[in-house]
């Protein structure tokens, strides 16, 4: 088999083709959640405290004298929070969602034609 044939046998798995579609869907949520983060949640939890401060931006949370903006961290921060909970959300909803396959009882195995041959002349014996 040569490396062409072995390459399209592994990418047309079903595994790495999902996983090419989650990494899609990922990077595209990650854009409706920085702009959650950056034009909803930030203003609205933090205005007070950047109105405090006496900024208008919170990038220009920085630490004086540094070039540390401690304010992109809290924004990543709350980025990563909101992804965490909207995923667990997710998945709670999944799981709830999936139904419960009943299990299956097993079944009796078929005793073999000697099985039953034997256990036939074993009974015969008793009863003599």
């Amino acid at each position: 088999m040569s490396v062409l044939q072995e390459f399209k046998k592994f990418a047309l798995q079903g595994n790495v083709t999902d996983l090419a579609v989650g990494i899609i869907i990922g990077a595209a949520f990650s854009k409706i959640v920085n702009s959650l983060v950056e034009d909803v949640v930030t203003p609205a939890v933090l205005t007070p405290a950047l109105k405090a401060a006496k900024l208008t931006d919170l990038t220009q949370l920085v630490i004086p004298g540094t070039a540390i903006k401690y304010g992109n961290f809290l924004s990543n921060i709350l980025s990563f929070i909101i992804v965490a909970v909207a995923l667990f959300i997710v998945i709670k909803l999944i799981n709830t969602a999936k139904k419960k396959e009943p299990v299956a009882a097993p079944l009796a195995k078929e005793s073999s034609t000697t099985d039953t041959l034997l256990t036939e002349i074993r009974d015969l014996l008793k009863k003599e």
